[in-house]
């Protein structure tokens, strides 16, 4: 996917650049948000949920960043290397033409001892004048930083942090100082230069060559594209599969295989909504989802590692069910406020996420599900995993009567229709699996009484004859978008009441974009939930309706893709800017792009 051009100044009045315009590097450990202008914005060290050293992207004036962009005028494009996390920008000046190639490093052995954030500039035409800035963040504040020359480089300390600024000897800097340095230098054609950040976190650091630190970025290219190698989808949606694929492998946090559902924090789902949320966490229903796309995909070794990570975190729970967990498997931190400025001001700025102390009571049924394709799949379960699925079904059968937050995780506490569905499901995959003989049997009765008293129930207290659709929860007359993962019941919904709920869906709170907001009334305080579109274009595909699935998925996919995108997606889709928003790379996105072109590769081909 490449980039349109862009003019020189990508920035607002206020410092900001439009979220969908990011395009992002990482390694598995953290991730950053990178600007039309070359400036990373964004990146937490040396973990993905640690304070962000940079953070431009919710304070324009005083966030830290990192940008290396040609000192004239210029015009950019650009795109990822083929089946690669590596980033190439190509930018155009009247004297000249370079490419600068961005990466944080690994090797093909792994993870570096330290973060590695490498970015190599080449001549390609004429001369160009390039200017590099550094500026540290103070984390609101609550760090100072302070320089020291070494023999090596420059070096800066920060909380624990400390920097190595790593550039060629010939590379004058025009400042130095505690809180970051600016440089200018000439890249002329046939030139190679390197600019790289290193980080260590408490601990003494082993300074590779520039050379070394080059043949990096080719041996992580290397690294993504053997990874993309082993995937085995073939459909004709590929390039979107396999860069949604590589979007979500960002969000894979290699030391414990958790996966997080979204690299930033508190980027707005619509202006002056207040919702800003901090999404550097994993959460139980997004890393089944995530995983349940790898298993389409054949990304056996996240599956496995995200999988036995969240039986892990879960066991060391009690084997009770939580809403989300860090990524190191402890207990997310109760939200507070940031004093930051927020992007475009927008408030507030958060750290930690309350949601963590929800009941969500789909959760269950997320969990027993992905255990199900788990083993059809090929895959065994171990007897403490077997152990905890049975245990969290009694769970599921206990609590399913119960009001919880649901999907949304609102405020307000109701008997959610996709809740109910979810503890349906939750319980049909227990007892589908005892009958495989994965589970321990001895509740199983149990569990198919209270799967049938929960279809009664939804059946009952969820469909409304007036609507002719299920409602957002039971006596609501409101419409939820997430009934479109009813497609994942099979045939316990009825197919007339399932399609007839879709059409109350597209009609209420769909756009002509095929975009579509995620409840009733919700599209007057935030944007279209990308999600839920390619939600409602799998459901159309388990109904048989190939036609609409493909014009569904194909429009989605152009919508997504244009303009100005790198090909990472957001949480929500703004209809009207024609831009992405919310917190990014969002797995949700990412991972509906995967899930729905493989429902769609599964329908029979037209005669």
């Amino acid at each position: 996917m490449t980039n349109q051009n862009y003019p020189s100044e990508p920035r607002d009045s206020g410092g900001f650049c439009s979220l969908g315009d990011y395009a992002a590097v990482g390694e598995g450990r953290t991730v950053s948000m990178l600007a039309p202008d070359g400036s990373a914005d964004w990146w937490c060290v040396p973990h993905l949920d640690s304070p962000p050293l940079f953070d431009r992207l919710l304070d324009a004036e005083k966030g830290g960043y990192f940008q290396i962009v040609p000192d004239e005028p210029y015009r950019m494009s650009r795109q990822y290397r083929e089946n690669s996390n590596v980033l190439e920008t190509i930018y155009e000046t009247a004297n000249g033409r370079i490419r600068v190639t961005e990466s944080i490093n690994s090797t093909l052995a792994g993870r570096l001892p330290w973060n590695e954030f490498a970015r190599r500039i080449e001549g390609l035409e004429g001369s160009v004048s390039v200017a590099l800035h550094l500026r540290i963040g103070t984390a609101a504040d609550t760090r100072t930083p302070w320089s020291h020359d070494t023999s090596q480089g420059n070096t800066w300390h920060v909380g624990k942090l400390m920097l190595m600024l790593r550039v060629r000897d010939e590379v004058e800097f025009s400042s130095c100082r505690d809180d970051g340095a600016d440089a200018n230098f000439i890249v002329k054609a046939g030139e190679r230069h390197l600019a790289a950040l290193l980080v260590t976190e408490n601990k003494p650091l082993a300074v590779p060559s520039l050379e070394r630190i080059d043949k990096h970025i080719e041996t992580s290219d290397i690294a993504w594209k053997d990874w993309v190698d082993n995937l085995h989808y073939e459909g004709k949606y590929k390039s979107h599969v396999l860069r949604s694929a590589l979007a979500l492998k960002f969000l894979w946090y290699s030391p414990s295989g958790a996966l997080a559902a979204a690299a930033t924090s508190s980027l707005p789902e619509g202006i002056g909504s207040g919702k800003n949320y901090d999404y550097r966490f994993a959460w139980v229903r997004d890393a089944c989802m995530i995983i349940k796309s790898f298993l389409y995909i054949g990304a056996l070794d996240d599956c496995q590692a995200a999988f036995s990570w969240l039986a892990d975190a879960l066991n060391a729970n009690g084997g009770e069910m939580r809403t989300c967990f860090k990524l190191d498997g402890g207990t997310v931190p109760d939200e507070k406020m940031i004093p930051v400025q927020g992007y475009r001001g927008e408030q507030p700025v958060r750290l930690g996420n309350n949601a963590a102390t929800q009941l969500q009571l789909s959760n269950y049924g997320d969990l027993l599900d992905t255990a199900v394709l788990f083993i059809e799949a090929g895959h065994v379960l171990d007897l403490e995993t077997s152990r905890l699925l049975g245990q969290l079904a009694n769970h599921c059968a206990d609590s399913w009567r119960q009001v919880d937050s649901g999907i949304w995780e609102l405020p307000e506490s109701q008997h959610y229709t996709q809740s109910k569905m979810g503890c349906w499901l939750a319980l049909n995959q227990a007892v589908k699996l005892t009958h495989g003989k994965h589970i321990e049997p001895t509740w199983v009765g149990r569990w198919e009484r209270e799967r049938d008293r929960i279809r009664d129930w939804i059946e009952t207290h969820c469909w409304s004859e007036e609507r002719q659709s299920y409602t957002f929860w039971a006596g609501s007359a409101g419409l939820d978008a997430s009934m479109a993962l009813m497609h994942q019941y099979g045939k316990e919904v009825s197919p007339q009441r399932m399609l007839s709920t879709l059409r109350a869906i597209q009609k209420e709170l769909g756009t002509d974009s095929k975009m579509i907001y995620r409840y009733s009334g919700v599209d007057k305080e935030e944007n279209t939930f990308i999600a839920c579109a390619f939600w409602m274009a799998s459901a159309l595909a388990t109904l048989g309706e190939q036609d609409e699935t493909e014009t569904t998925l194909e429009t989605l996919l152009e919508t997504l893709s244009g303009g100005k995108s790198a090909g990472i997606m957001g949480e929500m889709y703004n209809v009207h800017t024609k831009k992405c928003v919310g917190n990014m790379p969002q797995g949700l996105s990412h991972l509906t792009v995967i899930c729905a072109a493989h429902l769609v590769s599964q329908l029979p081909l037209p005669d």
